[in-house]
């Protein structure tokens, strides 16, 4: 499993980091190719829930007498395959549909679940964000059709009663973008974090022109830990299932690279300095990452350099 997710976590967050525009230059061939030879895993997880392992986000699928529920749908490309997973589980065609946040990893096939009739769901700001022009990384990414926007949204979150469970969605406040939620189905103690959280696979990605904020990031980690248990299953947005130990290791990590960023801030060194002093090397161990420590220290501190929006309230 983590051998798919490292392979492919440059393709699973195009068009989400400065890094994508190199990405981009791709031809439309080498595209189609990449896309033929992604397979899509299965691991069931309970009775009537399972997690989908392909090319971009990690898919949480809920299914049952209610209907089936999905949980982000990678690109565009991958929908028949993702489908046939789905029909592969004894599952009836995708009917809810809910996007953990706006960027297009998560939110691709969006437009082609939304044509066959699922009914999407989000935060207020994955609507906006995907129904204008937007800036994520340095490139711009083109507004989604109509079909692909959600049609369902909130602001603080909501709870679904689907399937013999309670879906809890909650919105967690300018973290890895300003739109990104959790969803935790309560019975079958299952916890999805979107990219709120990366397991194993690379430091965390912070989309700052997305609206996103290291403190969120941290935040949004405290805020799960509450909620889960040490048989909670937790599916991360990137890599290979996870534990409340796994969490608890990345919040601290988390805490930890805040601190030494925030202290040494305070005593006046430079983003360049505090990048020489390494603070996020003990976790900087995997050579295919796609966000390494230099980057991830980066985005802390221009994260420190904006509002603390989790004292305040949070606006888009």
């Amino acid at each position: 499993m983590e051998n798919i997710v490292t392979k492919t976590i440059s393709l699973a967050l195009l068009a989400a980091s400065p890094l994508a525009l190199t990405a981009c230059a791709e031809t439309n061939a080498q595209e189609t190719d990449r896309f033929a030879k992604v397979e899509i895993k299965t691991e069931q997880l309970g009775d009537g829930i399972a997690v989908l392992f392909g090319a971009g986000g990690n898919i949480g699928v809920s299914y049952g007498p209610d209907g089936t529920v999905l949980i982000d749908d990678q690109f565009a490309p991958l929908t028949p395959k993702i489908q046939a997973a789905v029909a592969a589980l004894g599952a009836e065609p995708v009917k809810y549909l809910i996007n953990t946040h706006w960027h297009y990893d998560h939110t691709g096939g969006n437009e082609n679940f939304g044509k066959a009739g699922a009914l999407i769901m989000a935060h207020d700001n994955v609507r906006e964000r995907m129904a204008g022009k937007q800036t994520s990384g340095n490139g711009n990414d083109p507004a989604s059709p109509k079909e692909a926007l959600p049609v369902v949204t909130y602001h603080d979150g909501v709870k679904l009663h689907l399937n013999g469970d309670e879906v809890h969605v909650k919105h967690m406040a300018h973290a890895h973008t300003d739109g990104d939620s959790i969803v935790f189905w309560k019975n079958a103690n299952v916890l999805h974090m979107g990219d709120l959280y990366f397991n194993k696979v690379t430091l965390p990605f912070i989309d700052i022109n997305s609206g996103g904020n290291a403190r969120g990031v941290l935040a949004a980690a405290e805020k799960a830990l509450t909620m889960v248990n040490d048989e909670t299953r937790i599916i991360p947005g990137h890599g290979p299932m996870a534990t409340k130990a796994d969490l608890t290791d990345y919040r601290n990590m988390m805490k930890s690279v805040i601190e030494t960023v925030e202290k040494a801030r305070g005593e006046g060194k430079t983003l360049e300095q505090i990048q020489a002093m390494k603070p996020a090397a003990q976790w900087d161990t995997n050579k295919d990452a796609f966000i390494k420590g230099d980057a991830f220290v980066e985005a802390v501190f221009k994260s420190l350099e904006m509002p603390d929006h989790g004292k305040g309230g949070h606006k888009h």
